[in-house]
């Protein structure tokens, strides 16, 4: 089959991660519609930057709209999908222990809902973004596909392990192979701002203080965006299971201290330091086994940690 004829549906495709995929998917000529609504985390403006690159690309087509709105999803998505890529949900830890209800609905509700498109339309690969944070605090580093027993600490980690299982429950009954990705901490150029690298490093170059939660120790598995874009690219051709979950990682883990660090060395500055208690909903460690991925993706992650960081403060530094 030519690429082209490949025509696939990216939620979220506005996002950080989306927009990323977009990229990867247009480079290959494939067709691509971008569902997004501009959710309020953060402002439109810089989602819109995001898209800035391939929005005029014949390839693309753009449709604001939420994935609660089954109506309009019906109404609006009226193309012929060979699969779904669902990058589309209400972000972060740490706002989710504030709002519990929201991201259960957009979360959970919303990703059902996107099952049930696939589902009456018949599109047979659905690509989920599962995340690290469902391993909780899971002690048995580094983290593997088979840990069965989940220990998420935050109610964000629970939507993100319901969205698995409502993906076991489609791939059961109708066919659909589903595809869970766990994400372990991207960075990299478009980066969300509330996420600690971008935050950081905008407050160093601004010379205001940081928040500096903890001791320092608690350690990240820090994945460059266009090595986990090659995960989910790759996924969408896998055909061996109808469902299977893998670890997008780097397979390595830098501290809070070392990635204070990085950032001050590559900026040339010294941050200004406000230490705070630990915040709920942290874990102490993530750090993926990508064993799993290498072997059934081809999956290789390649971007050292610190070139991720002079990409992304380049980035930065062009988009003040």
């Amino acid at each position: 089959m030519n690429k082209q004829q490949f025509h696939i549906l990216v939620t979220g495709g506005a996002g950080f991660i989306g927009s990323h995929v977009v990229e990867r998917l247009l480079s290959e000529n494939y067709l691509v519609t971008i569902v997004d609504n501009f959710d309020s985390f953060y402002p439109k403006e810089i989602k819109l930057s995001n898209m800035e690159g391939f929005i005029e690309n014949p390839n693309v087509k753009f449709i604001e709209v939420d994935i609660l709105d089954e109506e309009s999803l019906e109404q609006q998505l009226t193309d012929d999908y060979f699969g779904i890529i669902h990058l589309a949900a209400k972000a972060g830890v740490r706002p989710s222990i504030d709002n519990p209800v929201a991201f259960q609905k957009i979360n959970v509700t919303g990703t059902q809902n996107m099952l049930e498109f696939a589902k009456k339309r018949k599109i047979k690969q659905f690509i989920f973004a599962s995340s690290s944070s469902v391993y909780g605090i899971n002690k048995n580093v580094p983290w593997k596909e088979t840990d069965l027993q989940l220990f998420p600490i935050s109610p964000y980690a629970s939507t993100k392990i319901s969205g698995e299982l409502l993906g076991h429950v489609y791939s059961h009954l109708y066919g659909i192979r589903f595809i869970a990705l766990r994400f372990f901490t991207v960075f990299g150029p478009r980066q969300r701002p509330d996420l600690a690298i971008h935050s950081f490093a905008k407050k160093i170059i601004s010379q205001q203080p940081l928040n500096f939660f903890g001791d320092g120790n608690t350690k990240r598995d820090y994945t460059y965006v266009k090595d986990i874009v090659e995960g989910v690219f790759n996924a969408l051709h896998y055909t061996s299971s109808a469902y299977e979950i893998f670890n997008l990682g780097n397979h390595q883990v830098v501290s809070l201290s070392d990635m204070l660090q990085t950032l001050e060395e590559q900026l040339h500055q010294k941050a200004i330091i406000n230490k705070m208690p630990e915040q709920m909903g942290d874990v102490a460690v993530t750090y993926a086994d990508i064993s799993k991925a290498a072997a059934h993706l081809n999956y290789e992650p390649n971007t050292p940690f610190e070139t991720g960081i002079q990409q992304f403060i380049q980035w930065l530094k062009q988009t003040k």
